[in-house]
């Protein structure tokens, strides 16, 4: 196995850790059921974790341009297993904000920037799409077994416990597998695929961009619109999806739901990745717009275990092709140099996205019982970002009074 494999496989195992943000499902319906705590209470330690990981993304990303992934990715899952176990000491929405929210969010923020970039330098440019899709496949697989596995921790030894556990399995897993992740030497030249076609992706960037370069280019707006109004959807059905299922169907215990999206979510962004090296980028992005807006329409009518089932289904597909997609792009557009704080910057739409999704979704069900209004906003969102994927070209060159601060970036 070579070193390159290695450190994509390193980059998957830790996602699979980091990818605890995407229990909340089930910690969430437990604090309102066995805690008492309201939708609204309950979903804010996820929605600052959100808020914060975007924030962190981008500190770490203009970090590891500077200084390498490996001390970035090594006290992100620090922080995340130290967050998790702090969680387990707190009773009151304040602290889970503080612990899980703050410190769990930096520290998924702080690994996660990094481990994309440096896989991608490894591997020649035409697998762009592959290399992020797998992963980010690494964070959207981790609900297949923390859903489960949190969920039988609640029933076993309570809520309490059950963020140390997890807390102790992450420093014993990705602390160690982080010391592993590191850019390719000097002069390092991936070897060019046999057989290679254009997919119209852009392959190499025209111009290494530099963030402050990145922000004066139309393209960046359009993305960044995009991005956070498609993943909105995506994630106020993964914070509520089991809550959905109670109040539209009466359905008890759906925590298989998180399951079901944790895996389709990962087919997403390995598959759909995969298909925007072949077809192209922007090409990739519509076909999902369209399948997330259609998935938002169906779903007021769904009140069935098939019913839910397959709205998870297409909405995991939906959500996780954009975790894949957007970065590609990023490095199609802008180049890999400064990749990191780059994709930062635009990350910061999942951020702002965090606020969109899950926090609209929680208020109105608590004011109207019902999530109709939120389906109707995120569908008219998804809408709005498939029109402006019509109008997203590739950024073909450095614009000339530009070009001087870029040899000194």
């Amino acid at each position: 196995m070579n070193r390159a494999v290695k450190i994509l496989l390193a980059g998957v195992c830790i996602n699979l850790c980091m990818g605890v943000l995407y229990a909340w499902s089930v910690l969430s319906k437990a604090l309102v059921s066995e805690w008492g705590w309201s939708n609204a209470s309950a979903s804010m330690p996820y929605t600052v974790g959100i808020v914060t990981f975007a924030a962190a993304v981008l500190c770490s990303g203009v970090l590891q341009d500077r200084m390498g992934p490996r001390k970035m990715v090594i006290l992100g899952t620090t922080l995340v297993g130290l967050g998790m176990i702090a969680s387990s000491f707190v009773a009151n929405p304040v602290g889970l904000v503080l612990t899980f929210g703050v410190l769990v969010g930096t520290g998924i923020g702080f690994a996660y920037a990094c481990l994309s970039p440096s896989a991608m330098k490894w591997f020649h440019p035409s697998k762009k799409g592959l290399v992020n899709g797998l992963i980010a496949g690494g964070f959207g697989m981790a609900p297949l077994y923390l859903a489960p596995t949190t969920s039988a921790l609640i029933g076993t030894v309570g809520i309490s416990s059950a963020f140390l556990y997890l807390g102790i399995g992450v420093l014993l897993v990705a602390v160690p597998l982080s010391f592993t992740i590191v850019n390719p030497p000097a002069g390092y030249t991936p070897a060019q695929p046999r057989g290679l076609k254009d997919a119209g992706n852009g392959g190499t960037a025209a111009a290494d961009f530099n963030w402050r370069q990145m922000l004066k280019t139309r393209q960046f707006y359009y993305l960044w619109v995009m991005f956070a109004f498609a993943s909105s959807a995506g994630l106020m059905l993964i914070g509520n999806i089991t809550t959905i299922a109670s109040v539209q169907g009466g359905i008890a215990n759906a925590a298989y739901l998180v399951s079901i999206l944790a895996l389709f979510n990962t087919c997403g962004r390995v598959l759909m990745g995969m298909l925007s090296d072949k077809i192209g980028r922007i090409q990739t992005l519509l076909l999902v717009f369209v399948l997330q807006g259609v998935n938002m329409m169906i779903f007021p009518m769904l009140s069935t275990d098939m019913g839910f089932i397959f709205g998870a289904m297409l909405a995991g597909i939906g959500y996780g092709a954009l975790l894949s997609v957007f970065p590609s792009i990023t490095a199609d557009y802008y180049g890999l140099k400064n990749y990191g704080s780059n994709f930062g910057v635009l990350y910061s739409a999942w951020g702002v996205s965090g606020f969109i999704g899950p926090v609209v979704a929680a208020v109105v069900v608590d004011a109207t019982g019902s999530f109709a209004i939120a389906y109707t906003v995120s569908a008219v969102m998804l809408g709005i970002a498939g029109v402006l994927a019509l109008f997203t070209k590739p950024v073909t060159e450095l614009p000339e009074e530009q070009q001087a601060p870029l040899v000194a970036a």
